[in-house]
C-alpha cells in the first residue's frame, strides 16, 4: 500500500506543463479519488492502542465468564460473536449458559442493532434444531425472547424472528401453544394493532391450522381469519389470503366449502391486484378439495373471468395465469364442454406467442411504446407456456398433438429468447415420452435445439439425450428398424457433430464434458461405420489436443465404448495401434498419462483377456518412463493390471509384471515414486490371481495320462528286473540318482521360496535396504527362473483352486506358489516309496559284491 510520500512521488511524474482545462482537471481529480479509495480501507482497518485495549480480554476466563464479560462491557461486534456462539455454549455447558449467558443476551437485545438481532434469531433456531435442551426448557427460556422481538421495527428482523417462531411451533406441545401463542394472538390480530403485528398474526394462524383439531380452529381461529380477510390494508388481505390454503387443509373439505371458498370468491374480486392474484393462486392450489359442482359453478366462472381480464384490464395476473394454466386445464378437464375446451386451448396458444404477434388487443402505436418491463413480462409468459407444454399435451390427448399443438411447439423451439428455448429443451424428454409412437414428428425440433447458438439450451437438452434418441429410434415409425436407424432422424449426425464442436470452442468445459459422456449412447442409435468415421477419431483428437482433464477423460471413456461395440477387426486394430503409438508412446508425458486413464477404462469395459492381449505389455513399458508422474500413476494402476491375469495361461505376463516391479524397486531414484512402489508391492502381495479353470482341467488330464504311462512302465521294468541281477543293479542306480535329484530340486525350490519371502519383506518394510547394491543380480534372477521352470510338470499341474496363490513380494517381485497339503503328502509318499525300493536293491547289490570278492579270494 502506498504511503503519502509514495502518492507524492507518483504525482511528480505528471508533465511539467500541466493542462488546467476542464477535461484534464477532472481527470486529475478522478486519479486522486482512486488513490484515496485505495488508502481508505487501510485507515479503517487500523486500530488505535486504546481500541486494542478495549478489545483485549483476560485469557484466564473460561467460555461462560468471557461471554458474560463481552455482553456486559464489550463492543457490539464482540457481543454479536457471543450470540453467534450460543449453540456451542449450549452444547458444552447448557445449565450455566441458561443461568448466566441467556439473561444477558435478553438484556442486550432490547438495544441491539440489526446484525445482532438477525444473528440471535438464527442462533435460537440452531439451538432448537440441535436439541441441546428439552422442548419444555426451550419454551420456558427462549420462547418469551422470540415473542418479544416479533414486532421489531425493522421488517427484516421481524421476519427472521417469525421464521424462528414458526419452526418452534412445530415442536411445541398444544397446551404451550394455546397459552403462549394462541391466546395473545386474539389481541394481536385486532385492527387497532400495527400493520406488522397483523401480518405476523396471519402467518402464525396459517401454521396453527396444522396443530389443532377442526372444531378448535372453527371456534378460535376462523373468526380471526374472517376479520383479517376484511382488513383495511391490502397487504394484510393478501397475506391472509395466501394462508387460506393451509387453513383449508387443517379444517377439512366441508368447512372449506362453507367458509374458505366464499372468502376466496370475495377476495378474487378485490380492488387490489395483489389480493386478486393471491386469491387466484390459492384457488388453483385448492382445486383437489372442491367437488364437481363447486368447480363448475364457482371456480370455472372465476377462472374465465381472470382469463378475459388478463389481456385487457389486469395484466398483473398474466404471468401467474400462464404458470398455472396447465394445472388449471387438467384440474377442470372433467367439467369442460367442447366449446370451453377449445376456448382454453386457444387461450394457451395466444399466450405462447404473446409479444411476437399483434394479437393481444393493442394497436401499433401501443406496441411501439412497449416498455422493457412489458417485454420481460411477455418473455416470462412464453417461458411459462413452454413449462406447461407437457401438461397441454395431456389436455389435448397425444393423438391430436400434430393437429392441435405442433405449430405452438415449433414456435416455442424457435423462440427468439433463450429462456424460452431453454425451458423447451428441459421439457423435450417429457414431450417425447408423452408422444410415444408419434415422437418422430418432433425430430426436426431436436436437430434445431442441438444446433442452437446458446450453450445453455444445448446443456439442458443433453441431460436426457440418450433417452430421447432411444425413443426416436425405437418409436420412429416405419423406419425404426435396426438396418435403417439413420433414416428415422434425418440430419442427426451433422447436428451432433456441430453441437460438439460448438461446445469444444467455448469456455464452458463442463458442458463439453457432459456432451461427450452422453455421446457414449450412440452405438445404440447409429451404425458402427458412422461412429468410426464421424466420432471415434474425433474422440482421439480431443484426448490428444484438449487441455481440460475432465474433458479428456470423458472422451477417452466414450472412445472405449465405441471400440467395445465395433466388430470390425481392421478398425479395432487401427484404433488400438493409434492408442499405443500416439498415447502410450507419445512424446508428451501428458499423453502417456491419458494412455493409463484409457487403459483403466478398457479394463472396466472389456474382458481381461482383451486387455492382456493388447495393452498389458505397453502398460508395463511405462515403468521406464523418464517422467516420475507417469511412473507414479502406473504404480497406482498395477493392482488393477494384475487382477486381469489368469493362471496358468498368463504366467508369462505375470513374470513380466514381477520383473518390472523388481526393476522399479532396484532402479527407482525418485523418493515419492519409490514410496508408492513399496506400498504397491505390499498390496500386490495380498492379491489373489484368478485361475483359468478350463486350462487347468486340460493340463490336469494331460498330467494324469502321463503319470499313468510312467507307472505302467515302472511295473513292467520291475517284472523284468527279477530275471537278471545285472539289469536290476543298473535300474537301481538310475532310480537312486533320479530320486536324489528330485529331492534336491524340491529342497532347492523350498529354499528359494524362503529366501525370496525374506528378501521381499525386508525390502518392503525397510527402505534403507532398497539401494541398487542390495538388489539381486542377474544371475540370481536367472537362477530363480530356471528353478521355477525346472519344477516337474506334474507338480505344477496338480495345484487346485483353493491352494493356488501368487504372491508378489520384495526385491525379486517373483511369484511363489505354495503347494497344497495333498500335493506335499503325495510327493513325500512317492519319495519314501522310492527310497525303500532303492534301499532293498542296494542291499542286494552289496551282498552280491561281497560273495564275488570271497569267491575271487
Amino acid at each position: 500500500m502506498k504511503s503519502g510520500n509514495d502518492v507524492f512521488v507518483a504525482g511528480s511524474q505528471f508533465p511539467d506543463k500541466m493542462d488546467f482545462s476542464q477535461g484534464s482537471l477532472f481527470g486529475y481529480i478522478e486519479d486522486l479519488q482512486e488513490l484515496t479509495i485505495i488508502e481508505r480501507p487501510v485507515r479503517r482497518s487500523l486500530k488505535t492502542p486504546e481500541e486494542i485495549e478495549r478489545l483485549t480480554v483476560d485469557e484466564e476466563l473460561n467460555d461462560i465468564e468471557r461471554a458474560v464479560y463481552l455482553l456486559s462491557s464489550g463492543q457490539d461486534i464482540q457481543g454479536t460473536s457471543v450470540v453467534a456462539n450460543l449453540p456451542v455454549l449450549m452444547r458444552q455447558n447448557p445449565a450455566e449458559t441458561l443461568r448466566r449467558v441467556l439473561p444477558k443476551i435478553r438484556e442486550v437485545l432490547h438495544v441491539a442493532g440489526v446484525e445482532m438481532q438477525l444473528t440471535a434469531a438464527v442462533s435460537f433456531l440452531t439451538v432448537l434444531q440441535d436439541e441441546s435442551v428439552s422442548i419444555h426448557t426451550y419454551s420456558h427460556s427462549f420462547l418469551h425472547i422470540i415473542l418479544q422481538n416479533l414486532e421489531h421495527r425493522d421488517a427484516g428482523v421481524s421476519n427472521a424472528w417469525l421464521e424462528t417462531l414458526l419452526a418452534v411451533i412445530e415442536a411445541l406441545p398444544k397446551e404451550t401453544i394455546r397459552h403462549e401463542i394462541l391466546n395473545p394472538l386474539v389481541s394481536k390480530a385486532q385492527i387497532s394493532q400495527t400493520l406488522q403485528s397483523r401480518l405476523v398474526s396471519c402467518k402464525i394462524m396459517g401454521k396453527l391450522a396444522y396443530k389443532f383439531e377442526a372444531h378448535i380452529i372453527k371456534r378460535e381461529i376462523l373468526p380471526l381469519v374472517k376479520s383479517l380477510c376484511q382488513d383495511v390494508e391490502y397487504e394484510v388481505r393478501t397475506c391472509m389470503c395466501r394462508q387460506l390454503e393451509h387453513i383449508a387443509q387443517g379444517i377439512g373439505t366441508e368447512l372449506t366449502k362453507t367458509v374458505v371458498l366464499p372468502e376466496l370468491v370475495e377476495l378474487a374480486r378485490d380492488e387490489g391486484s395483489s389480493v386478486r392474484l393471491a386469491a387466484f393462486e390459492t384457488l388453483v392450489n385448492l382445486l383437489d378439495m372442491f367437488d364437481a359442482d363447486d368447480r363448475s359453478q364457482t371456480v370455472l366462472p372465476l377462472v374465465k373471468s381472470f382469463c378475459e381480464k388478463s389481456f385487457k384490464a389486469d395484466e398483473s395476473i398474466l404471468v401467474s395465469l400462464s404458470f398455472h394454466l396447465g394445472k388449471l386445464c387438467n384440474g377442470l378437464y372433467g367439467i369442460f364442454t367442447p366449446e370451453q375446451h377449445l376456448r382454453f386451448l386457444e387461450f394457451y396458444k395466444k399466450l405462447s406467442t404473446l409479444g411476437l404477434q399483434q394479437e393481444n388487443g393493442h394497436n401499433d402505436n401501443q406496441l411501439q411504446l412497449q416498455t422493457l418491463e412489458q417485454e420481460k413480462k411477455y418473455i416470462s409468459v412464453r417461458k411459462n407456456c413452454a413449462y406447461n407444454f407437457p401438461a397441454m399435451i395431456v389436455f389435448v390427448d397425444p393423438k391430436n398433438f400434430h393437429l392441435e399443438l405442433y405449430s405452438i411447439f415449433f414456435c416455442l423451439c424457435h423462440d427468439p429468447e433463450v429462456p424460452v428455448r431453454y425451458t423447451m429443451a428441459i421439457s423435450f424428454y417429457e414431450v417425447a415420452k408423452l408422444l410415444n409412437s408419434g415422437v418422430y414428428t418432433i425430430h426436426k425440433e431436436l436437430v434445431t435445439l442441438l444446433q442452437d447458438e446458446s450453450l445453455e439450451v444445448l446443456d439442458a437438452l443433453v441431460g436426457h439425450l440418450p433417452e430421447i434418441l432411444e425413443l426416436m429410434t425405437t418409436n420412429g415409425g416405419e423406419n425404426s428398424g435396426s438396418e435403417s436407424k439413420l433414416l428415422s432422424i434425418p440430419d442427426l449426425i451433422p447436428a451432433l457433430t456441430t453441437a460438439e464442436q460448438r461446445a469444444a470452442t467455448s469456455l464452458k468445459w463442463r458442458t463439453h464434458e457432459k456432451l461427450l459422456q452422453k455421446y457414449a449412447c450412440l452405438p445404440h442409435i447409429i451404425s458402427s461405420d458412422q461412429i468410426y468415421y464421424r466420432f471415434l477419431h474425433r474422440m482421439l483428437t480431443i484426448i490428444l489436443t484438449n487441455n481440460v482433464l475432465p474433458v479428456q477423460k470423458a472422451a477417452a471413456r466414450t472412445l472405449c465404448v465405441y471400440l467395445r461395440y465395433n466388430r470390425k477387426q481392421e478398425q479395432r486394430h487401427e484404433v488400438i495401434q493409434k492408442l499405443i503409438e500416439q498415447l502410450g508412446q507419445g512424446k508428451s508425458y501428458w499423453n502417456r498419462l491419458r494412455f493409463l486413464d484409457t487403459c483403466e477404462f478398457i479394463m472396466e469395459l472389456f474382458s481381461k483377456s482383451f486387455f492382456c492381449k493388447y495393452f498389458f505389455l505397453p502398460v508395463l513399458e511405462l515403468t521406464h518412463d523418464p517422467v516420475a508422474n507417469v511412473r507414479m500413476k502406473l504404480c497406482y494402476l498395477l493392482p488393477k493390471v494384475k487382477s486381469t491375469l489368469k493362471i496358468p495361461s498368463d504366467k508369462h505376463l505375470l513374470q513380466q509384471l514381477e520383473l518390472c516391479i523388481r526393476k522399479l524397486l532396484c532402479q527407482e531414484k525418485d523418493k515419492d515414486v519409490l514410496t508408492i512402489v513399496k506400498r504397491t508391492v505390499l498390496e500386490l502381495d495380498r492379491m489373489d490371481i484368478s485361475l483359468d479353470a478350463e486350462q487347468l482341467e486340460k493340463e490336469k488330464q494331460q498330467s494324469e495320462g502321463r503319470s499313468t504311462n510312467v507307472n505302467d512302465k515302472i511295473f513292467e521294468k520291475k517284472r523284468r528286473d527279477n530275471k537278471t541281477s545285472s539289469v536290476l543293479a543298473k535300474s537301481m542306480t538310475l532310480s537312486v540318482s533320479g530320486s536324489s535329484s528330485g529331492t534336491s530340486a524340491g529342497k532347492e525350490d523350498k529354499k528359494s521360496k524362503l529366501v525370496r519371502s525374506q528378501s521381499f519383506s525386508t525390502q518392503a518394510l525397510h527402505p534403507k535396504y532398497s539401494n541398487i547394491d542390495k538388489c539381486p543380480n542377474k544371475s540370481s534372477a536367472t537362477g530363480y527362473t530356471s528353478s521355477v521352470s525346472g519344477m516337474g510338470k506334474s507338480c505344477m499341474l496338480s495345484f487346485t483352486d483353493d491352494t493356488f496363490r501368487t504372491r508378489s513380494t520384495g526385491n525379486s517381485g517373483n511369484a511363489t506358489f505354495p503347494s497344497s497339503s495333498s500335493l506335499t503328502t503325495s510327493r513325500n509318499s512317492f519319495n519314501s516309496a522310492d527310497q525303500k525300493n532303492n534301499g532293498n536293491k542296494e542291499s542286494q547289490s552289496r551282498k552280491m559284491s561281497i560273495k564275488n570278492r570271497k569267491s575271487n579270494s
